[in-house]
């Protein structure tokens, strides 16, 4: 049996087709403005950041210029320590603000330390080992014109030991040498020859012979705060 369609079917249909499209326009629609909305939080959001990002790399390199200059604040505080400190050590030699041990001969970054007790070549490395230096070496000509102004005698230097024997060289001829580095002495026998200062000569001589010692080590740093305490400089330390 056929259905008959009536007009008010078809009407019906399509009201209901329509308020179907209405509803999914204004879903539409909805979803749009939700989204053009969303996407304009997301837009702040971004704007936010990349002000953040801005302003801490602004900050970073503030931070990076600050640490500069104190950087630079601090090695000019030290070296104006160090100049003051040389001044006072110049007239009183143990000065409290001196940076190398008492009795101990403070020039530029080096300290020299002179040991008068004679012993062989090898017991003085050992000494200079144990107090943290090394035998004197003489290998420019600030450390060159030092040397000569202390008119030495008689000490071991930090020569390495030779099996073939030399009588002398001058001092000056020794500076750019190789042989100023000191290898592993196991090797040492009672045949080879080391080097002692005399005045303005190297000389050579058995290794087992007995002489003084003269050590070298670096400065330690001159304590700032051991110069801000200091009273002023003109007689009144």
């Amino acid at each position: 049996m056929s259905e008959d369609v009536t007009y008010a079917d078809l009407k019906f249909q399509d009201s209901s087709q329509t308020k179907n499209i209405q509803t999914f326009d204004n879903l539409e629609e909805k979803v749009y403005i939700t989204s053009k909305t969303e996407m304009g939080k997301l837009n702040k959001l971004q704007d936010i950041k990349e002000e953040l990002e801005r302003n801490v790399s602004l900050q970073l390199v503030s931070n990076t210029n600050i640490s500069k200059k104190i950087v630079n604040l601090s090695i000019t505080m030290q070296e104006l320590a160090t100049k003051l400190c040389y001044e006072l050590y110049r007239r009183q030699t143990e000065h409290k603000c001196k940076p190398c041990p008492e009795r101990w001969i403070w020039h530029e970054d080096n300290c020299y330390g002179l040991f008068d007790n004679l012993q062989t070549w090898q017991k003085g490395e050992e000494l200079c080992s144990a107090k943290k230096a090394s035998l004197l070496k003489i290998k420019n000509k600030r450390i060159l014109e030092f040397v000569k102004s202390q008119n030495l005698r008689n000490y071991w230097l930090g020569l390495s030991p030779r099996k073939d024997y030399r009588s002398y060289d001058s001092m000056d001829e020794k500076i750019i040498s190789s042989n100023w580095y000191i290898r592993d002495t196991h090797y040492l026998t009672n045949d080879m020859s080391c080097g002692y200062i005399e005045k303005m000569y190297i000389y050579y001589d058995l290794c087992t012979e007995r002489r003084k010692t003269i050590c070298e080590k670096l400065a330690n740093p001159v304590k700032i705060e051991s110069m801000l305490t200091i009273k002023d400089p003109d007689g009144r330390l």
